[in-house]
């Protein structure tokens, strides 16, 4: 229905589209750009190119499986055309840009950005296939099939690739932790 009404040319439709869809395409951005600056770049970019071609979205798949497979093509676009550097830059960095983005932070933040900052460090640490897909299915809250659809693989192997990543995510978080654990004892 928001859908339909975006393309009979009712732009707040299309305002509270971008609204309830920009955390997933800009936290998938900053995955992929590293940068908070880029990954606002490559968002802006998506949403220019979703309201272009939204005509063309077909609504047998959800749009979030489209939309993430606008996002992936204009990332990988934006990276070639930049030909950014592969260096990391600070992870801590990544998660103030994120929470900054998202919102402010309250009483608990600075706890929460600990876990978050260890978080997106042992994300940072996963081979891409896994961060991607660690990340579609937790941040993105896509399911199985959702993300097997974009990765144009079965959801059985989703399941299987998911089960290693988390493992491995388990493993950076342990080693990451280790040192937090000695500062308690």
């Amino acid at each position: 229905m928001l859908i339909q009404n975006v393309l009979n040319g009712d732009s707040a439709q299309y305002a509270l589209l971008v609204k309830r869809h920009q955390r997933f395409v800009f936290t998938l951005a900053l995955r992929f750009a590293k940068n908070r600056e880029d990954a606002e770049e490559i968002a802006q970019d998506c949403f220019i190119k979703v309201y272009k071609a939204l005509g063309t979205f077909k609504q047998t798949a959800k749009f979030s499986t489209w939309l993430y497979t606008i996002t992936y093509t204009t990332s990988m676009t934006f990276l070639r055309r930049k030909r950014l550097e592969t260096s990391s830059i600070n992870d801590e960095e990544i998660f103030l840009q994120l929470e900054n983005h998202t919102s402010s932070f309250n009483a608990n933040g600075y706890e929460r950005q600990d876990s978050h900052k260890y978080l997106n460090q042992a994300i940072q640490m996963l081979m891409p296939d896994d961060a991607t897909i660690i990340t579609l299915f937790y941040q993105g809250e896509q399911s199985l099939e959702e993300i097997g659809e974009m990765l144009n693989v079965e959801p059985n192997t989703i399941k299987v690739k998911l089960h290693r990543a988390r493992h491995r995510l388990k493993e950076k978080l342990q080693y990451l932790l280790q040192d937090e654990v000695k500062e308690l004892l």
